[in-house]
């Protein structure tokens, strides 16, 4: 496994990152110690870093495998907005990681140079906590190119965390080039970056060498953080991230997985991948929300390309 400082700090990661919404109550919802056993075989195969969130709930596997793997790198994010909520959700992370610091502190989904005045005092007492030592590094995570361009010319923001792919999935304000040249201008600035969604949410799986090659081959990132579930994803990223193949066996395994349309909590019920499917297998309900029908949806993924808030996943 190749490993590489972040930025200007001295932390020090795997590049690849175990994406932990995946094994969370969000996603797959893997019973305590099965997640546990999943994250364990990650750093046993070289990965020492993991993303998780505030909103994710996966602090319950973090923390025991923290009591084996101390030193592992964790990053992770919340909507804070003033003293208050930034005081809760580090606190939630500590107490939920059962450790006296987090590694990586991340402002969630920040959108410009607006979004981060408004949520100016809660970065400001995130900064506070660095100093103290509860926090190592601070950050943003975004969907957004008006953010990249933002953050990466801030002294105090250490750590981006934007959102990148070869399709140019997910990105909210602009295109895949202009967000490779603002990730460009923040990594040449020393800021650490690592990126999210290389495989789009789960819609590129069908592209994956090509989805992977793309990320491997971008030179202004640290670490590319995939959201992984079970033992033979974890080989075949380790595989692809080491020589560029996945042995015939893993990939057959990987190919016959059942996988499923989930559309989150957060769906706005725009409409707008209802009008992509061309199996007419979404709907919107009366909670004014996508809904799929499994039994027509074919798993194309084209409906995820459709989504602005990234709301519609496969796993």
């Amino acid at each position: 496994m190749e490993y590489s400082v972040l930025g200007n700090t001295e932390i020090k990661v795997s590049r690849l990152c175990f994406g932990a919404l995946t094994i969370g109550p969000l996603q797959k919802k893997l019973p305590l110690e099965e997640g546990v056993e999943v994250l364990k075989y990650a750093i046993e195969h070289g990965i020492n870093f993991v993303d998780t969130a505030d909103l994710y709930d996966t602090y319950p596997y973090i923390k025991e495998v923290i009591k084996e793997y101390p030193d592992l790198v964790v990053g992770t994010k919340s909507y804070a907005y003033d003293v208050k909520t930034a005081k809760e959700t580090l606190e939630r992370a500590l107490r939920g990681i059962d450790r006296d610091y987090v590694d990586l502190f991340l402002l969630h989904e920040q959108e410009s140079q607006y979004t981060l005045k408004g949520h100016r005092e809660a970065l400001e007492y995130f900064i506070e906590q660095k100093q103290k030592g509860k926090i190592r590094a601070v950050g943003i995570s975004t969907h957004h190119v008006a953010a990249v361009k933002a953050a990466s010319s801030m002294d105090e923001i250490d750590i981006i965390f934007p959102i990148l792919n070869y399709k140019g999935l997910g990105i909210v304000d602009g295109t895949r080039t202009q967000m490779e040249m603002a990730v460009k201008t923040a990594y040449e600035n020393g800021k650490g970056i690592y990126l999210m969604k290389p495989l789009g949410g789960g819609h590129l799986i069908r592209q994956y060498k090509e989805a992977m090659n793309y990320v491997l081959d971008f030179p202004y990132t640290h670490s590319i953080a995939i959201g992984m579930q079970r033992k033979e994803e974890i080989d075949a990223n380790i595989e692809f991230f080491n020589d560029r193949s996945i042995d015939k066996n893993i990939e057959h395994i990987l190919e016959n997985i059942n996988r499923q349309l989930i559309i989150q909590d957060w769906c706005l019920g725009c409409g707008k991948c209802v009008e992509r499917c061309t199996q007419g297998a979404l709907i919107i309900g009366d909670d004014k929300k996508a809904h799929v029908d499994e039994d027509m949806c074919i798993l194309c993924g084209y409906c995820g390309s459709e989504c602005p808030e990234m709301a519609i996943k496969i796993i």
